[in-house]
């Protein structure tokens, strides 16, 4: 149950601050790129890279912290972070291909499933 509200509530401030960012970047337009959700997805990416880091190379962050922040925080923050850090360690594995299906897979299938689910949304 612990393990639960801690991740919950990493979960619950990740989204709070993933909504202010992006509300802070709605005034900046770079060739119509959703630049919130951008900037999200770039330091979510730096974060869990800096959290997962310092948990690897001492003893700083506990497995308890280490759910807040990095499964709680950084995925209410962006899954996008969770989604760049697993294609890290696939590379650092040497699992090019691996990575290279997951990323191809990911992009690909989520963007036809959007639309799949947006079709199903006009049957209704």
């Amino acid at each position: 149950m612990r393990q639960l509200l801690l991740v919950g509530f990493g979960g619950f401030l990740g989204s709070i601050a993933r909504y202010l960012v992006a509300k802070l970047n709605l005034t900046w337009n770079f060739h119509g790129i959703p630049m919130g959700t951008l900037t999200v997805n770039i330091l979510g990416s730096i974060l869990i890279g800096f959290f997962l880091g310092i948990f690897v190379n001492s003893d700083l962050l506990n497995t308890n912290l280490k759910l807040f922040l990095v499964v709680g925080f950084c995925g209410g923050f962006t899954t996008f972070s969770s989604f760049t850090n697993e294609n890290f360690i696939l590379l650092q594995n040497g699992q090019f291909l691996t990575a290279f299906v997951y990323i191809l897979g990911s992009v690909l299938v989520g963007i036809l499933s959007v639309y799949i689910g947006y079709l199903i949304s006009n049957l209704l």
